[in-house]
């Protein structure tokens, strides 16, 4: 039998199997922003930790952006210190940093492909819930937590299990105003 994507990507990216069962999977991207990003630099610091491969990580400020005034300070003190860290840590680590002085910011989980980042083939993670979104790109993306955010910093792989795959075909035609997200929420409802 044949091997699905996500297996083929898969099984290319594991660099061994752990005693837990788990799989440690090689990360090609990791994508890191100014919300999770600072407690796991903390983290890496306090063990004395470097980041393993700066030049697989990339950074961009995305949740804390101000819609009215973009000036410098920012008006919120905490998005000022979470913008200060993020440049900090990033200038510290060697890290690409999408900075907004330069009009190269964006929403994390559109920078990669926008940047031609997200390849199909590639592993992917970020702490961002919408990082599984690079999957449309033929890549197998990852949100992950902070302490995981921490764990790629240090070495640029994850511990994971191997996800089951199901296949599920949809056939036939929706009726007016049924889209293809009403579809896939039945599919996760079921």
């Amino acid at each position: 039998m044949g091997k699905t994507l996500y297996e083929k990507v898969f099984d290319r990216h594991v660099v061994r199997q752990l005693p837990s069962g788990q799989y440690q999977l090689f990360m090609g991207l990791h994508l890191i922003h100014e919300v999770t990003s600072p407690q796991a630099f903390s983290m890496l610091e306090e063990r004395g930790l470097s980041v393993l491969h700066p030049e697989r990580t990339f950074a961009t400020v995305d949740h804390i952006i101000p819609t009215t005034s973009q000036l410098r300070p920012f008006q919120d003190n905490l998005a000022e210190k979470m913008m200060v860290a993020l440049e900090d840590n990033t200038q510290r680590h060697g890290i690409r940093f999408f900075t907004p002085d330069k009009e190269e910011q964006g929403i994390v989980h559109v920078v990669g492909p926008e940047r031609g980042l997200t390849q199909p083939g590639m592993t992917i993670c970020c702490g961002d819930s919408h990082t599984a979104t690079h999957g449309a790109f033929g890549a197998l993306a990852f949100g992950i937590g902070t302490s995981q955010v921490r764990d790629v910093l240090a070495t640029q792989t994850l511990a994971m299990d191997k996800l089951k795959v199901r296949r599920i075909e949809v056939s036939g035609k929706l009726r007016h105003g049924v889209s293809a997200k009403d579809v896939t929420l039945y599919i996760i409802q079921k």
